[in-house]
């Protein structure tokens, strides 16, 4: 009986073994540098994440100044006298003069489109974005106001895009990293410039109102997901509002007068990482092998069955099976399908093998119930994230207590006396 318990734990230790090399294998395909060029392609055809600020309004102002070359005078023991300009010229400079923004409606909407890449799947969305700014012409004179929208990113890009003010569309063109347009506005006139275009992002989108602690005056924003795992990114505002539609959210920021160094912004959600997933799922599976051969044990001993230590063998390979399989195929389909295939193959090698060895019912309902609890379902619970666990801790003591139960009224010297030689 010793011999057949050291081989059983050196089955277990080389199978453990192999599943850390698996593991390890994965994580480290899922951190290659290929997984880096694979970000980088994504981010490339589809665009980066967005970071949108308000437009801003200004004209320019021609100032005139006198220069000229100071005279100075002393007295015979050295004290000014007088103190004057020789002569003096005027110097034109133009300096650029902002209109305050006085109110902001905005209306931002999102449509997830996440995209799997070899063993992870990335964050890519489309925004559809379109906001109403008030700005006036204060200086008392009729002014050529120049309006600029800063571009989100300039990884990205730009459909649809429009600028109109007062409903009187802009001629547009790229300016320093900006959509620009100018119109002449008449003094005194407050006027509504909108803005709106089509564009497409990754990971998250962010909407600031400038470098440190700025003050908003009429903020109004709208933003609506077709997603309902909404996460806001730190330091960011919440919004006052949020309501839940058939979609996903609808999400309202509204402020008449704020003042804070934090902006608002959208994260969005992330799927199951194929990659991760699997190189989590392989380096517990040493605990999933445990349990199995613990119970087979049990059942076998209690019964009077003869199992040799290459049939242990020969299941713990049918269990290796699962991930291998698994590692190589969550990369080509979903993690879900890919995780019935691997657990139908397992299962079936388990079945098939000892209905040769034991019969069909022990191969079917002892081994094969036992290896969709400790193998399936225990890897099925790190689907569940913040559960997994939980999941498994239950699923461990409710199988001591059900052994317990089984071999209470056992006489273990009895049982172990019939595997003597």
């Amino acid at each position: 009986m010793i011999k057949r318990i050291a081989a059983l734990i050196a089955i277990f230790l080389c199978t453990s073994a192999a599943w850390v090399v698996l593991g390890v294998t994965i994580f480290a395909r899922t951190e290659s540098p290929e997984s880096d060029q694979l970000r980088s392609r994504v981010a490339s055809s589809w665009g980066t994440a967005q970071t949108q600020t308000p437009p801003t309004a200004s004209y320019l102002r021609v100032v005139e100044e006198k220069v000229g070359e100071e005279k100075k005078s002393w007295d015979e023991h050295g004290n000014p006298l007088v103190t004057g300009m020789t002569s003096s010229k005027v110097l034109k400079r133009t300096e650029v003069v902002p209109l305050a923004l006085e109110g902001s409606k905005v209306d931002v909407s999102f449509d997830l489109k996440q995209r799997q890449k070899g063993l992870l799947w990335y964050r890519t969305y489309a925004v559809v974005f379109g906001g109403d700014y008030s700005f006036t012409n204060s200086s008392g004179q009729d002014q050529l106001v120049t309006f600029k929208v800063p571009f989100p990113s300039q990884e990205a890009i730009y459909d649809d895009l429009t600028m109109t003010v007062d409903n009187r569309p802009l001629t547009v063109k790229n300016e320093s990293n900006s959509a620009a347009g100018a119109l002449l506005v008449a003094a005194g006139k407050t006027v509504i410039l909108h803005a709106a275009y089509r564009s497409q992002g990754l990971d998250s989108w962010r909407y600031n109102f400038g470098e440190g602690i700025s003050q908003i005056h009429n903020l109004d924003l709208a933003m609506h997901t077709n997603f309902n795992d909404i996460n806001f990114p730190e330091h960011s505002l919440s919004p006052t509002t949020k309501s839940e539609t058939a979609r996903g959210w609808d999400l309202t920021w509204n402020y008449k007068n704020l003042v804070s160094g934090y902006g608002i912004g959208m994260e969005m959600p992330e799927k199951l990482q194929p990659g991760p997933l699997a190189g989590k799922i392989s380096f517990f599976a040493p605990v999933s092998l445990f349990f199995f051969f613990f119970l087979m044990f049990i059942i076998t001993t209690v019964r009077g069955i003869n199992l040799h230590p290459m049939n242990y063998f020969f299941l713990a390979a049918a269990f290796f099976a699962f991930h291998l399989l698994l590692a190589y195929l969550a990369d080509h389909i979903s993690i879900h399908l890919a995780f019935v295939i691997c657990s139908a193959v397992s299962i079936f090698l388990v079945i098939s093998y000892l209905r040769l060895v034991v019969g069909i019912r022990f191969a079917a309902i002892e081994a094969g119930g036992a290896q969709l609890i400790y193998l399936v379902l225990f890897s099925y619970a790190f689907f569940f994230k913040g559960f997994t666990g939980l999941a498994i801790t239950i699923g461990s003591i409710v199988t001591l207590f059900v052994v317990m139960q089984m071999t209470g009224r056992i006489n273990w010297e009895e049982k172990f006396a019939r595997f003597k030689p």
